[in-house]
C-alpha cells in the first residue's frame, strides 16, 4: 500500500481515511455492545467512542499502511460482567464485523446512487473514496469472521457450538497466532489467506461496488 503513496498520493489519503473510520467503528462497535450487555469494562477504559484516538493502535496502523495488514487496539471486555458469558461474548465479537458491513452497505447505495446523479466535484470525491471505503469495510469484516483467535470469528463460533465443544474449542486459543502465522506467509504466488479471501472479497465486490459487475 506505501507504494500508493508515490503513485496516486491522494489515493493513498483516502485509503488511510478510510482505514481510520472502519477500525475506529468496528471498535466502537465491540465497546458499545458490550457495555450494552452489562460490561462497563470499554466504557471505563473510553472505548465507548467513535473517537479514532481510542481504537487504533501505532503499530498496527503502520503495519496497515505500509504492508496493508495491520490491527486495531482490541476491546477489552470483563465475561463475568456477562449475564451469559459466551453468547454474549460472541455477540460483542460479531459486532464489529457487522458494523463494517453496515458501513459497506451504505456506502454502496450511495454509490449506486450518485451513478444516477451527477453534482460537480461532490460526485468525482464521491467515486474516489467511496470504493476504497467499501473495499476497506469488506476487508476487515471478512477478515474479522476468520475462526481463528484472536479475530473475532473464534469467540462467534464458541457461541454457537454446545458447552462441551465449545470446551473443545477453547483449547485452541493458544494456537491462533501460529495459524494466523501460516495463513498469512507467502507460499508459492500467494498466501492461504489470499487463496481464503480473494475469492469471496471478489464476489461481494460485484454487489456492492456497480464498477466490479
Amino acid at each position: 500500500m506505501i507504494t500508493t503513496l508515490f503513485t496516486n498520493p491522494l489515493q493513498f489519503f483516502l485509503s488511510a481515511i478510510s482505514i481510520v473510520i472502519a477500525i475506529s467503528v468496528h471498535e466502537w462497535a465491540h465497546a458499545k455492545t458490550a457495555d450494552y450487555l452489562g460490561d462497563p469494562t470499554p466504557s471505563m477504559q473510553g472505548r465507548v467512542t467513535l473517537d479514532p484516538r481510542a481504537h487504533l493502535d501505532l503499530y498496527g496502523t503502520l503495519f496497515l499502511l505500509l504492508i496493508g495488514f495491520g490491527w486495531g487496539k482490541p476491546v477489552q471486555f470483563d465475561p463475568f460482567n456477562l449475564k451469559n458469558p459466551r453468547r454474549d461474548a460472541a455477540l460483542i465479537s460479531i459486532a464489529g464485523p457487522v458494523s463494517n458491513f453496515i458501513l459497506a452497505t451504505i456506502s454502496s447505495l450511495m454509490l449506486y446512487l450518485f451513478t444516477f446523479i451527477s453534482i460537480p466535484i461532490i460526485t468525482t470525491i464521491i467515486f474516489m473514496f467511496l470504493p476504497s471505503f467499501i473495499i476497506m469495510n469488506l476487508l476487515l469484516g471478512v477478515f474479522n469472521l476468520l475462526p481463528i483467535h484472536p479475530l473475532d470469528g473464534f469467540k462467534i463460533v464458541g457461541g454457537i457450538l454446545p458447552k462441551d465443544q465449545a470446551h473443545e474449542w477453547y483449547k485452541l486459543e493458544r494456537f491462533g497466532m501460529l495459524f494466523l502465522l501460516m495463513l498469512i506467509i507467502p507460499f508459492g504466488n500467494q498466501s492461504m489467506l489470499e487463496s481464503i479471501m480473494q475469492p469471496i472479497l471478489s464476489f461481494l465486490y460485484t454487489f456492492f461496488i456497480p464498477a466490479f459487475q
